[in-house]
C-alpha cells in the first residue's frame, strides 16, 4: 500500500475520533509511515517541522496518543523506557530493531507455543497473549559499525 494511501486512512481515522485533519498532524502520520525504525517523539516533531514548520510539540505527543489508542502505532520496549514509536504490526508479528541505527524490522514467528506452555506450567499463569521484540544489530551495522 503506498504511504499516501495509508496517511489518507490514518487521517480518516483521526478525523472520526474527533481530530481535524491538519497540515501538522498529515506531516507526523507522514514521517511515521516513512520510517523504517522507531522514532522518538522529538524526532517526529523536527522532520515534522521540514514539512510543516508551524508544527508544535503538543500537537505530536497528543497524535502520537491518539494514533497509539487506535492501535496504529505501538511504542517500542527499551532499557530506557518506552518513549519511541513505529507504525504498529499488520497481523500477528514480532520485532528485530537494531541497536545501532534503530532500523526496525517485523517477523513471522508462530512456533512459541511449547515455550508459553512451559512458562503456563511454571508460573500458573493463563498466558493470553504476548509481544516479542528481539534486539540486535543489522546487517549493515554489522559491516560497517562505525559509518550507520
Amino acid at each position: 500500500m503506498k504511504t499516501a494511501t495509508r496517511a489518507d486512512e490514518w487521517m480518516t481515522l483521526l478525523q472520526r475520533e474527533g481530530y481535524r485533519q491538519t497540515a501538522a498532524r498529515r506531516a507526523i502520520v507522514e514521517v511515521i509511515l516513512a520510517s523504517q525504525r522507531a522514532l522518538e517523539p522529538m524526532e517526529i516533531f523536527e522532520c515534522g517541522r521540514k514539512q510543516y514548520p508551524g508544527l508544535g510539540l503538543v500537537t505530536v505527543y497528543r497524535t502520537l496518543e491518539k494514533l497509539e489508542e487506535l492501535g496504529l502505532v505501538q511504542r517500542v520496549h527499551q532499557p530506557n523506557g518506552c518513549n519511541m514509536v513505529l507504525r504498529a504490526t499488520q497481523g500477528h508479528q514480532h520485532l528485530l530493531i537494531c541497536t545501532h541505527c534503530g532500523q526496525a524490522v517485523y517477523f513471522e514467528g508462530d512456533d512459541l507455543h511449547p515455550l508459553f506452555e512451559r512458562v503456563a506450567q511454571g508460573s500458573g499463569f493463563d498466558i493470553q497473549d504476548h509481544w516479542l521484540q528481539l534486539f540486535g544489530l543489522c546487517a549493515a551495522c554489522q559491516k560497517n559499525p562505525g559509518e550507520n
